[in-house]
């Protein structure tokens, strides 16, 4: 049973490709925030995560009076929680604000110009992208990953595989029809593997929703709650599916995750409702029986409990139904 699997689907992963560089040393540049990205991509009610796969060179990466990773070819650097941040080769005289650069970046939407820039020194050649999803169902993954990681690629024979597709992709396979989408699930697949990468590089006293998938027994539960979120579960049934007790599965639930099964199972319906409510025609009784609620009542008493506003509220303000 593959968690993360069942989870990726749910939040609906956007990614694409959208700047392809070459900075000859010393060179440095601020990275915005992905608030301010998102409007650029249309993608402003959804989170965005910036990630820069890094093809030749050496780089240092950092999110100010964050820690400083040092890059090698390879690497991709993943903001999860869309920080701006700072990359640079060097000492240079300043940090160039790429923040200014936005309108021009994303106004061509052609990653095969290669943006040259720097001092004239070794070069680093980096290409990066976005991943849009869902801010409510994304929230539980993105919560157990830190402000800033890297993960190398270039490891093994499949690692290399994706690395070259997106090299080449971005040299020209955006010229001939259809080469956007090739990019754009490209960094589907990129970010995806990044994350198992990440997932089995944690230390065994790593907490976090990473962690408890990788987890035998935390992980079974969370992928049976997320294949049937709908089923009336209780810690029995579920500890029973497991194959362990109901005390050493709400106990391995609070160490990684720090809430029992049946509270995060609450909190993972209501996002999923959150996101059923925004659909053309959605009612609050179809959305209540989807995610296992009996009564759009018992759903609208939760809801408006956790998020402080009715579902009918909700749906009103969310602008895929209010336009």
């Amino acid at each position: 049973m593959d968690v993360l699997s069942e989870v990726l689907h749910a939040v609906k992963l956007e990614g694409a490709v959208f700047f392809n560089g070459e900075f000859s040393a010393p060179w440095g540049f601020i990275s915005p925030a992905s608030d301010r990205v998102a409007p650029y991509i249309g993608k402003s009610d959804q989170h965005v995560i910036i990630f820069h796969l890094l093809i030749d060179g050496v780089a240092q990466a950092y999110i100010e009076d964050g820690p400083r990773l040092d890059l090698e070819a390879g690497d991709i650097v993943v903001f999860a929680h869309g920080h701006e941040h700072r990359l640079k080769n060097g000492a240079p005289g300043r940090l160039v604000d790429n923040g200014a650069l936005l309108g021009e970046i994303f106004q061509s939407r052609d990653v095969n110009k290669m943006m040259r820039v720097g001092g004239g020194g070794p070069v680093t050649h980096f290409v990066c992208g976005h991943m849009a999803c869902d801010r409510d169902l994304s929230s539980m993954l993105l919560a157990g990953l830190p402000p800033i990681f890297k993960v190398n690629i270039r490891n093994d024979a499949s690692g290399q595989w994706l690395e070259n597709s997106i090299r080449f992709s971005a040299q020209g396979t955006g010229q001939l029809p259809g080469g956007n989408v090739v990019l754009a699930k490209l960094a589907e697949v990129l970010f995806v593997e990044t994350l198992r990468r990440y997932m089995t590089q944690l230390p065994p006293e790593e907490t976090g929703w990473l962690a408890g998938a990788r987890d035998p027994e935390v992980g079974a539960a969370l992928a049976l709650l997320h294949r049937d979120p709908a089923y009336p579960w209780t810690i029995a049934d579920l500890a029973h599916k497991v194959g362990v007790s109901r005390s050493v599965l709400a106990d391995r639930f609070r160490r990684f995750l720090g809430e029992p099964p049946m509270s995060y199972l609450t909190n993972w319906r209501l996002a999923l409702a959150a996101d059923l409510l925004r659909e053309p025609g959605a009612t609050v009784g179809s959305v209540a029986h989807q995610v296992g609620y009996g009564s759009p009542f018992a759903l609208s008493t939760a809801f408006k409990r956790l998020r402080g506003m009715s579902p009918q509220r909700y749906r009103s303000l969310s602008p895929s139904t209010s336009s």
